[in-house]
């Protein structure tokens, strides 16, 4: 049976395709029982998401106009910021989840945090034409690329939290950028639809995160998804957590270019790979071969519907998918009847994590603590 949830994206959705509708049209249209109907409609009136009028009295002796429902267009926006290394990135969604915009600028590696979001600010600004209205935005939701384990400090997330609710004015809700970018294609991407995904990120960090029975889980600490530190080369390169061979050490984009060319850069890696060159192709192929055996290990032990693997790695090189699905078939085990395992390039790129950090405001319609309740919008912890 439907649930909740169900009802009330189908009753958005006809009111977003059909503009204001009475209570009678809008039953037809999503087929629902009159109380039912009632039940959703006054959810989502409680939440803001839906707005009822009553249209002027028409000519004498025609009775009052019925009410008419219609989204309510200054409810449900959120912002989304990816604050990365080099770059900052904003997006902004609001109900019912399509209306996108983006804006993006770099910034240097050492620009300290008050510098990152005033211009994560002024990307917010950009996105409504300088008409930036915070009140009618119900949060920002923040991903934050953390270094290398034992690289440096971490990031202090309370603090960063602080200082965005200060200059946002509103509640800040933060996550690791994998985590997000993970939600990000659950929501719109790779595995859209999907409730147990295994995600895993190649770039200058790697990362990932899991998404089990629709909601991310963090672990007891809030830092799971730590998949580039496990150990794949025992006798292997040191890693900046204390290790030797870890992933990281080998899958990173550093890993990879190192292993083709100390000079190269990601170009340069796409290039060669076009052209065939037998270095670029066996540099990626490695990292491709270690991140599947990882991943098998994964999905072998948590039994994930799908797994989707991004980051720029993949971005330059998608070859490296090659080796991870070849490595996927051989180790992940199947059982019966069980289906192969979906296993997909990520399809958001660079605004993964902006977007997902978007989601990471969202709230299931029913508030309830019942099984019906949890979706891939649980939310990460509030500050």
């Amino acid at each position: 049976m439907p649930d909740v949830r169900t009802h009330s994206d189908r009753v958005l959705r006809s009111l977003r395709q059909s503009g204001p509708l009475t209570r009678g049209e809008l039953g037809e249209l999503c087929g629902l029982s009159r109380t039912t109907l009632y039940e959703v409609v006054s959810r989502l009136v409680d939440h803001g998401l839906v707005i009822a009028t009553v249209p002027d009295a028409g000519p004498r002796g025609r009775g009052r106009p019925a009410e008419r429902l219609a989204l309510n267009p200054d409810a449900g926006r959120s912002l989304g910021i990816d604050f990365g290394r080099r770059i900052v990135r904003v997006a902004a969604t609001a109900v019912p989840h399509d209306d996108i915009g983006t804006a993006s600028e770099p910034c240097r590696p050492d620009a300290p945090w008050p510098e990152r979001v005033a211009l994560a600010r002024r990307l917010a600004d950009t996105l409504t034409g300088g008409r930036l209205r915070l009140d009618v935005f119900n949060g920002v939701g923040v991903s934050v690329t953390d270094p290398a384990a034992g690289s440096s400090a971490p990031v202090d997330r309370r603090a960063l939290a602080a200082l965005i609710g200060r200059s946002f004015g509103t509640r800040v809700r933060l996550d690791g950028a994998p985590r997000s970018a993970a939600l990000a294609e659950t929501v719109w991407g790779a595995a859209k639809g999907r409730r147990d995904v295994l995600y895993l990120e190649l770039s200058d960090r790697v990362g990932g995160a899991l998404v089990s029975a629709g909601a991310l889980h963090h672990g007891a600490h809030g830092r799971s998804g730590e998949f580039g530190h496990i150990t794949v080369e025992p006798a292997g390169a040191p890693c900046p957590c204390g290790g030797r061979g870890c992933l990281q050490t080998v899958a990173s984009t550093t890993a990879v270019l190192n292993a083709y060319r100390a000079t190269a850069d990601l170009p340069d890696l796409a290039a060669a790979l076009c052209a065939g060159e037998p270095a670029a192709h066996a540099a990626v192929r490695r990292a491709g071969t270690y991140a599947g055996r990882v991943l098998a290990g994964l999905a072998n032990a948590l039994g994930p519907g799908a797994v989707v693997v991004g980051g720029e790695l993949v971005t330059a090189a998608p070859a490296l998918m090659e080796s991870v699905r070849r490595e996927l078939r051989a180790n992940v085990v199947r059982w019966g009847s069980q289906p192969p395992l979906l296993v997909r390039r990520a399809e958001l790129g660079d605004f993964a994590a902006a977007l997902g950090a978007v989601f990471l405001l969202r709230r299931p319609t029913d508030t309830s603590s019942s099984k019906s309740a949890r979706s891939a919008f649980n939310p990460a912890p509030e500050y």
